[in-house]
This record gives structure tokens, C-alpha cells and sequence, in this order.
């Protein structure tokens, strides 16, 4: 047996990533606008402030909803590409954007590879919303053949509270802290390996649970 999921806690966190994605894609947009404008104090505002939680959250709710539904991680090469974009955009944003970012807010001056940089991450996120709409490739080679089970709604709750609960502590604190989403993403993925090791011990519904007996010999 198998907890029941309920599609209006997992649409919601859908929902949740939709929104998040348009507006971490919108304000590398508005950074673009406010570098090329010579406003680097206040696009570094921007980033610390709204776009680096919004990146967090777009980021925790698509591996949550690839980990806890029956796309996976790897069963899709337009999964496992989005998945890839994501690692190197949070990467990029983190430890390069965003301290150069704090430089030039510094010294007054921006260089053209952050205007590059924000509109490369803006162009990845575009890409990465005609990969969840178009759906294109094939499975990867290694994709199983039975689908993962869906997570039960508990999961999808707490895929909501996580980022609110993170959001908001890093409001306090003035720095982003995805705390909470970083330790319910490493749950999930040990959840999902218990399961997928009991799936795959458990014998399957289309085969007989033992060897038929053997024929008796024709009188």
C-alpha cells in the first residue's frame, strides 16, 4: 500500500515554481537594465534582496517536484538538462555574479561580463521554461522501465513551508539561507533510494510469485 497523494498540495508546489522561475528570470533582466543603466549599488540590491531567494526557491521546487513525482532526475534528458542549467546557474550566480556584484556596488564602476553573465542567466532560465512546456528528447538510456510512485502529500507540504520558513529567515538576517530546503531536499533523496531499493526487492505484479509447478506426465 501506498500513501495517497493529493494533486492540489503537488499543484500548488508546481504553481510555486512557476512563479518563482518567471520572477529569478525577470530581475536578471532588471539587472541587466539597472548594470547597463550604471546603477550597480542598486542592482546588487536587487540581487541580494529579491533575486537570490527567488533563484533559491525556483531551484528547490523543480528538484523537489523531479525527485517526488515520476519524472526523476535522470529518466528524461530535458529533466536531467533543466537539473544541469540549474547546478551551473546557481553555481555562477553565487559565487561569481553576486560577489562581483558587491565589488562594483563598491567601487561604482560595472564591467561588461556582468551584463553579460545577467543576460546569459536570463536566456538559461528562458530555455529552461521552453524545456518544461515542449518536453523534447527522449528518455536517457538508463531510464527504468517502471515509473517512480508519486510522494505522498506530505512532501508537497512541506515543499511549501520550507521556502517560506527560508525566505523569511533570510529577510531577517538580510543573506539568503536556504536551510530548510537544502535539508528536505537531502531527505527526499534518501526517501527516494529506500523506496526505489524496496521497489525493485519487491516482485513484480505481472509475474507469478513462485515457479510453476511441473507438469504432470501425459497418461
Amino acid at each position: 500500500m501506498t500513501a495517497k497523494t493529493s494533486p492540489r498540495w503537488r499543484q500548488a508546489v508546481v504553481w510555486l515554481h512557476v512563479v518563482s522561475s518567471v520572477a529569478w528570470m525577470s530581475q536578471a533582466l532588471a539587472l541587466v537594465v539597472l548594470m547597463s543603466a550604471g546603477a550597480p549599488a542598486m542592482a546588487e540590491r536587487l540581487d541580494s534582496v529579491l533575486l537570490a531567494p527567488m533563484a533559491n526557491v525556483s531551484a528547490f521546487t523543480g528538484l523537489l517536484l523531479a525527485g517526488a513525482t515520476a519524472w526523476g532526475y535522470f529518466r528524461h534528458w530535458w529533466v536531467l538538462t533543466k537539473f544541469a542549467l540549474t547546478l551551473v546557474q546557481l553555481y555562477a550566480g553565487i559565487f561569481l555574479l553576486s560577489a562581483a556584484l558587491r565589488e562594483s556596488a563598491d567601487t561604482g564602476t560595472v564591467a561588461w561580463l556582468q551584463i553579460a553573465g545577467a543576460s546569459l542567466m536570463a536566456s538559461a532560465l528562458a530555455f529552461q521554461a521552453w524545456l518544461s512546456v515542449a518536453k523534447p528528447w527522449k528518455k536517457t538510456s538508463w531510464s527504468p522501465a517502471a515509473k517512480p510512485p508519486t510522494a505522498p502529500t506530505w512532501v508537497f507540504v512541506a515543499g511549501l513551508g520550507a521556502p517560506a520558513v527560508d525566505v523569511a529567515a533570510g529577510i531577517t538576517l538580510g543573506y539568503p539561507l536556504p536551510a530548510l530546503e537544502l535539508v528536505m531536499l537531502i531527505v527526499l533523496l534518501g526517501f527516494e533510494r529506500r523506496r526505489r531499493r524496496r521497489r525493485a526487492r519487491r516482485p513484480s505484479a505481472r509475474s507469478p510469485r513462485s515457479a510453476p509447478a511441473a507438469s504432470s506426465p501425459a497418461a
